[in-house]
């Protein structure tokens, strides 16, 4: 009987050394691509966040303007009297101009999405600049003045993207990494305050989304608490250009 039990132990020990392999070789996984995520942003110039050192946060909202959820965001910004930057669709732009005059008339910022929201990276570069270009377009013809801000659909880029953001002057923007909400999932008004209130730190760029195809956006709840509760803890709300100032 005893001599069964501990046929058994070398068994143990090698499915063990395994496990803890696996384990190494996952994290190992997970440290790199976060270094070669680093880099990248090092390489090309992207903004994640402002100065650590100012209590200021960014917040965005993306894939706008929506004709309801829109309208209601920028009301409770005035409420507020707090200012944000939205990353438009040129679609979108194109449809309802009295937003976008809205939003630069009240103090927001306005960026790029694209103009149709398709993954740029797997686009030949006129598609690319048509995209870029047809956007800003739409920001000009509206404000008059030209965007310097482009965030990718979905977040994803590469050397032409970039290159053409650059060589218009403007910014590659995404978001810091814990402030991505997924409000676009619908994960419920609390799970969304939860992201941003439990981390939220000096030169966030919080991630939202006002538009969205679902009968409520649950960012409008969540900002009627998360802005006073960031407020009460002395945070200012500033655009990206002025985040990066």
């Amino acid at each position: 009987m005893f001599k069964n039990r501990y046929k058994f132990k070398p068994i143990v020990s090698i499915i063990s050394l395994i496990l803890i392999l696996h384990f190494m070789l996952n994290n190992n996984c997970i440290i790199t691509a976060f270094y070669e995520k680093e880099d990248l942003s090092k390489t090309y110039n992207i903004v994640y966040s402002g100065s650590r050192n100012e209590k200021n946060i960014a917040l965005t909202f993306d894939d706008g303007p929506h004709p309801i959820y829109t309208e209601e965001i920028l009301d409770i910004l005035k409420e507020y009297n707090v200012k944000a930057t939205f990353f438009i669709l040129g679609k979108h732009g194109e449809e309802y101009p009295d937003i976008l005059h809205r939003q630069n008339i009240e103090g927001h910022e306005l960026g790029i999405h694209s103009y149709n929201h398709i993954n740029l990276k797997n686009q030949e570069e006129n598609v690319i600049r048509e995209e870029f270009s047809r956007t800003q377009d739409i920001i000009r013809k509206v404000t008059g003045k030209k965007s310097k801000l482009f965030r990718p659909p979905y977040g994803i880029y590469n050397q032409v993207i970039y290159d053409i953001v650059s060589e218009n002057g403007g910014n590659m923007v995404l978001w810091t990494y814990y402030q991505d909400t997924k409000d676009w999932g619908n994960p419920g008004v609390e799970k969304i305050i939860e992201i941003v209130l439990s981390q939220a730190r000096n030169g966030d760029i919080i991630l939202f989304h006002d538009h969205n195809e679902a009968k409520e956006n649950q960012v409008i709840g969540a900002l009627k608490i998360i802005i006073p509760e960031l407020l009460n803890r002395g945070y200012k709300f500033v655009t990206i250009s002025e985040l990066l100032k």
